[in-house]
């Protein structure tokens, strides 16, 4: 195993290793969309992969056939690790206990060697600083959508030290990711209530004083414009920009790029669907931001956003009539957006939802914002556990 060390400021400061090094196998996935079903086999696909984490919450499904095929080059075991090539590229995620699944497109599974390296403290290391700094230094920003190579991949200098203090510090970061756990499962759990609640209230009632019309007579839709690729960067500068579903989470996106040349905006609460590829999926703005042509966002005319998001949600089976059948290629339009049917309930029983529902929706915002504050210790932490600069050689776990 090649070694090679990294100084600081005359100091020695980590030693690395090539990826491959690390791994018995490091895989590309089937370069084919498999066949799209209801029920069947999971399939992986990058939206499922987000800080680190597996989110099952949502999957897709393939037939037995297809899934045969996709496994022949490499079978996920507990335990190996996934990587997106693109869109976004670099995002991580381990197969846990009990998952059979296929990968999708645009993702590469890693088998580490567990002689070498502990699988947990090498997930970690895929997220730190200086391994990503790697990966979009490679491929550059500036671009719509980034490639991570294999040959590169394979050639990612990963920080290396004894067995046992990878342990330690997966076990560590392991805690912090416990919490972050915690809240996430609260989050979960809140927006549930809130959807069984809008059913109650809405779907299995119809009041003599309600109405039936259109999405564009509750609210106000912003369909996204992407900006000129030039005015793209990572670096915080100008406007925070969303391009599409790349970036969802379970409630609000990850911030990835910035643009200086906004075009079309979305506002503080607004909430973001995805209009290509697949429609209908559901993230909440968390900050004014530019919006990009995968995107449309969603306001209250009455600025009842909780009533607005839920009812968003109860339309998901309506929406997903724009995918079609058997691909990822969907598309929706303005027109199409605003003609949506809805059901238009009486203001009181909307107050009476948006009284209920708002304050549960500030506390999955505030768990949120505990969330991203615990990831800023974790991977503040990393770098400085991985080169020594935390020592945690008398450190008893």
């Amino acid at each position: 195993m090649e070694e090679t060390i990294f100084k600081a400021k005359g100091r020695a400061v980590m030693k690395t290793v090539s990826l491959i090094e690390l791994c018995y196998s490091v895989t590309d996935c089937p370069h084919s969309t498999p066949k799209w079903t209801n029920a069947g086999k999971i399939v992986i696909r990058n939206q499922n992969i987000r800080n680190g984490r597996l989110d099952t919450s949502s999957v897709s499904y393939t037939t037995q056939e297809d899934y045969d095929k996709r496994i022949k080059r490499a079978l996920p075991n507990v335990g190996d690790i996934i990587i997106t090539r693109e869109a976004p590229m670099g995002e991580v995620c381990m197969i846990p206990d009990n998952l059979e699944c296929c990968l999708g497109q645009r993702m590469v599974l890693l088998k580490p060697n567990k002689d070498l390296v502990d699988n947990n403290y090498l997930l970690y290391a895929l997220q730190s600083p200086y391994v990503q700094n790697q990966i979009s230094w490679s491929e550059g920003t500036g671009t719509t959508v980034s490639n991570l190579r294999i040959p590169h991949l394979k050639k990612l200098q990963i920080p290396i030290i004894e067995l046992i203090k990878q342990r330690k510090i997966a076990k560590l970061l392991a805690n912090l990711d416990k919490k972050i756990a915690v809240n996430n499962e609260i989050n979960d759990n809140l927006q549930q209530q809130a959807v069984a609640l809008y059913q109650q209230m809405f779907t299995d009632s119809h009041e003599p004083d309600w109405t039936d019309g259109s999405l564009s007579d509750i609210a106000d839709i912003t369909m996204g414009q992407s900006p000129s690729g030039s005015s793209y960067n990572e670096d915080g500068i100008g406007t925070i920009f969303f391009q599409g579903r790349a970036e969802f989470g379970f409630r609000f996106p990850t911030i990835r790029l910035y643009t200086t040349e906004p075009k079309r905006m979305a506002y503080t609460n607004d909430i973001l669907m995805s209009v290509r590829a697949p429609v209908g999926d559901l993230n909440v703005a968390h900050t004014d931001c530019c919006v990009g042509r995968g995107l449309a966002a969603i306001h209250s005319k009455t600025n009842r956003q909780s009533f607005m998001l839920y009812t968003m949600f109860s339309l998901k089976k309506r929406l997903d009539v724009f995918n079609g059948e058997g691909t990822v290629f969907g598309s929706i339009n303005r027109s199409s957006l605003n003609d949506i049917p809805v059901l238009i309930p009486s203001n009181g029983a909307i107050e009476n939802f948006e009284r209920i529902v708002a304050p549960m929706d500030a506390a999955i915002r505030n768990n949120y914002d505990e969330i991203c504050r615990l990831q800023e210790i974790r991977d503040s932490l990393l770098p400085k556990l991985m080169s020594g600069e935390i020592d945690v050689s008398n450190i008893q776990l």
